[in-house]
C-alpha cells in the first residue's frame, strides 16, 4: 500500500495509520504550485541551487501556510552526505536554522530527531532517499537525507541507534522510505558497488557490464533497517520514483540543473 497520498498539487502527505487523531504530520513537496522559473520550475524549496532566493522564500512561505507550521519553527541541516544527526531539544536556540537562508543551516547535519511539539524537521531531496521515523508510543520523530554515500554508510542504522538511545521504542518505531530514484534508473560504478556492505551487495544490485550496476536504494535501506531491529511490518516503502514520476525533481534526469523537494515531519500540539 502506497504510504504517500496527494494532498494538493504541492504536497504528498505521508500517513502513519493514526487517522485524524495523530499529532504527527509528514510528507514531501512536489515541484508544482510555486513561483520559481525554469529550470527550477516551479516549487523549488532549495536555497543551495542558483534560483532566485526571493522565489524560494515565497515557495517556503506557501508550504508553511499549507502546513500551518510557521517558518521560524522549521529546522534544517546543511546536508553534506555524512551520517551526523542533531537532536532538537526543548526551546532549542537552533530552531529556525536553515528556514530563511541556507547560510545558517546546521553544519554537516543530514539527520534530525526530536520529540518536541511544534517543530518541523526538514530536509532537501532530488533523487536521494528521504527516511521518516515515527514512534507513536513515545512521540519521537526524525528525518534523514541519504544519497548513495549516506546509504552505504548506513545512515538508516545511525538514525535508529540515535532515536532509540534517546527514548524511542524499537518495537513500535515506524520508518518510511520516501520518494527517490528507483532501481531501473539508478546506475552506479564499481567504486560505489564495492562500498555497499558485502552481505547485501548482490541482493540490492543488478550487473549491467563489467564495471556498472543498477542499485536498489530502497531495498538496501529496508535490509539495513531490519538488521537494525526495526520490525519488517513497521517499514513502509513508497512506489514513487523521482526520476520517472512527474511530481518530482530529479538531479540525475535533469543533469543537476533542477530544484529540490522538501521532506518534513513534525508534531503538532493537540487542539
Amino acid at each position: 500500500m502506497e504510504p504517500f497520498k496527494q494532498k494538493n498539487e504541492s504536497i504528498m502527505e505521508l500517513s502513519y495509520g493514526q487517522g485524524n487523531n495523530s499529532k504527527c504530520i509528514a510528507g514531501i513537496t512536489t515541484r508544482f504550485g510555486g513561483e520559481s522559473t525554469a529550470p527550477f520550475d516551479s516549487l523549488n524549496m532549495g536555497f543551495h541551487v542558483p534560483d532566485d532566493p526571493n522565489r524560494v522564500r515565497n515557495n517556503r512561505k506557501k508550504i508553511a501556510t499549507l502546513l500551518e507550521f510557521p517558518l521560524h519553527n522549521w529546522i534544517m541541516g546543511e546536508q553534506t552526505h555524512q551520517t551526523n544527526i542533531y537532536v532538537v531539544n526543548k526551546d532549542d536556540p537552533k530552531i529556525g536554522s536553515g528556514a530563511l537562508t541556507n547560510r545558517d543551516a546546521l553544519k554537516d547535519i543530514d539527520g534530525l530527531i526530536t520529540k518536541q511539539e511544534n517543530v518541523l524537521l526538514t530536509a532537501m531531496f532530488a533523487d536521494c532517499v528521504p527516511l521518516y521515523y515515527y514512534d507513536p508510543a513515545t512521540d519521537w520523530i526524525g528525518i534523514a537525507h541519504a544519497g548513495w554515500r549516506g546509504t552505504v554508510n548506513q545512515m538508516a542504522r545511525h538514525m535508529v541507534d540515535k532515536i532509540t538511545d534517546h527514548g524511542a521504542n524499537i518495537s513500535t518505531l515506524q520508518v518510511t522510505i520516501g520518494p527517490s530514484i528507483s532501481l531501473s534508473n539508478y546506475q552506479v560504478d564499481e567504486k560505489v558497488f564495492q562500498l555497499i556492505p558485502g552481505k547485501w551487495r548482490e541482493e540490492v544490485t543488478q550487473k549491467i557490464d563489467a564495471t556498472h550496476y543498477l542499485l536498489d536504494l530502497h531495498k538496501l535501506h529496508q535490509l539495513i533497517l531490519i538488521d537494525s531491529g526495526i520490525k519488517p511490518n513497521n517499514i513502509f516503502k513508497t512506489h514513487y520514483c523521482t526520476y520517472q514520476d512527474d511530481p518530482f525533481y530529479s538531479h540525475r534526469k535533469e543533469d543537476g540543473k533542477t530544484g529540490r523537494m522538501l521532506g518534513y515531519i513534525g508534531l503538532k500540539t493537540a487542539r
